[in-house]
């Protein structure tokens, strides 16, 4: 057992929500929705298993029918998937934990079986991700062509998220977190490789970041102070985000979060090159020295390296992804220093309960 005390097991207050611990759930796509997009039973019980942690970041969730681009994903633009979260959140609250929404535009990384008609997914400019997408017909393709939006459909997706941020409110979560990393929507629009726009959201970073902080300034307007956070990934290259004026853009996003009355800013850190694509290497005290308010770090930790970036300063809590799955009372199993169960990655998925519901909690 760990007798020392440990920053990660202190409470830490995130906007108006009191965490008790500083063990986040990161966000986690489990591909477990029922049929039309809707929550499950068996989703709440996985939820609430681990309502433990500090606070719960769901599982990324579609704001719009097009912006699905993976199987059995569950959504927030219905009345159905409101009752269907709210079934989740009730759960976990039911258990004494904290629960905020990821909420989630793919953007060009999908297909036309995923969207409604068989139309084009949509992007900032018609330019393809690399890599292949897990088509519903079965098998892999290369991801398609977007269809660059219109300057006037721009507004529409700041409207979309508005409205998932209203959704997500009446289905009884805590605050909502906007999904800007991974190479989804908002970063394909912040980097360079993937908007080549000539209008007021492309071409220098303000134009380029314009997207994400309209939509950032749309949500905190619904939520209102502190109920809001936002995930960022300026060190990977997912989905083909490219590399040049990462640095610059993302430090220029994580000063102006510095005018809105945040939950948090959710950033993940630098890998070591071995450990994943990454092309750039901005450490987290980077951003850390950028922004004000609290900061959340995620990749790959340890709990004892995880302990590191609080007692260092270089955040304030971190969200732990696989450890999460395998562990659903994994705040306890960090005060006692473990043992700690392995995660199954081929269930992370699958359908059922296997690897999702049946992991045991120590006694």
């Amino acid at each position: 057992m760990t007798s020392s005390p440990m920053k990660l097991l202190e409470p830490l207050t995130l906007g108006k929500v009191v965490a008790p611990n500083r063990v986040m759930m990161a966000p986690l796509t489990r591909c477990r929705s029922g049929e039309g997009f809707v929550p499950t039973e068996l989703m709440a019980e996985y939820y609430a298993q681990r309502a433990s942690a500090g606070l719960i970041i769901s599982e990324a969730t579609p704001v719009s029918p097009f912006g699905h681009g993976y199987p059995n994903t569950p959504g927030i633009y219905t009345s159905r998937h409101v009752a269907g979260w709210r079934r989740v959140t009730d759960a976990v609250h039911a258990r004494g934990g904290r629960i905020v929404m990821q909420l989630w535009h793919v953007g060009r990384i999908s297909h036309s079986e995923y969207q409604p008609q068989g139309v084009a997914p949509v992007g900032p400019s018609a330019i393809a991700s690399d890599g292949t997408v897990h088509v519903p017909s079965g098998g892999r393709v290369a991801y398609p062509v977007p269809r660059a939006l219109e300057t006037d459909e721009v507004v529409g997706i700041v409207e979309q998220f508005r409205i998932g941020a209203s959704n997500a409110m009446d289905a009884g979560f805590d605050g909502v977190e906007v999904h800007g990393a991974n190479g989804y929507i908002f970063e394909q629009f912040l980097r360079q490789g993937s908007n080549q726009r000539s209008d007021r959201y492309g071409g220098s970073v303000e134009n380029r970041a314009r997207l994400l902080l309209e939509a950032l300034e749309a949500v905190v307007k619904e939520w209102g102070p502190g109920r809001v956070g936002v995930r960022l990934s300026p060190n990977a290259n997912y989905h083909g985000m490219q590399p040049e004026g990462a640095e610059e853009t993302f430090s220029y996003v994580v000063e102006r979060l510095n005018e809105l009355p945040l939950m948090y800013a959710h950033i993940m850190r630098a890998l070591e090159p071995e450990e994943s694509k990454l092309r750039v290497n901005t450490p987290i005290a980077h951003y850390r020295g950028l922004y004000k308010g609290t900061l959340i770090t995620n990749g790959r930790l340890s709990p004892k390296e995880a302990e590191g970036y609080l007692t260092r300063g270089e955040a304030d809590a971190v969200a732990f992804g696989k450890l999460f799955i395998a562990n659903p009372d994994l705040p306890n199993r960090i005060k006692l220093g473990g043992p700690y169960n392995a995660p199954d990655e081929s269930t992370f998925y699958s359908a059922g309960p296997k690897g999702y519901t049946d992991y045991p909690t120590l006694t």
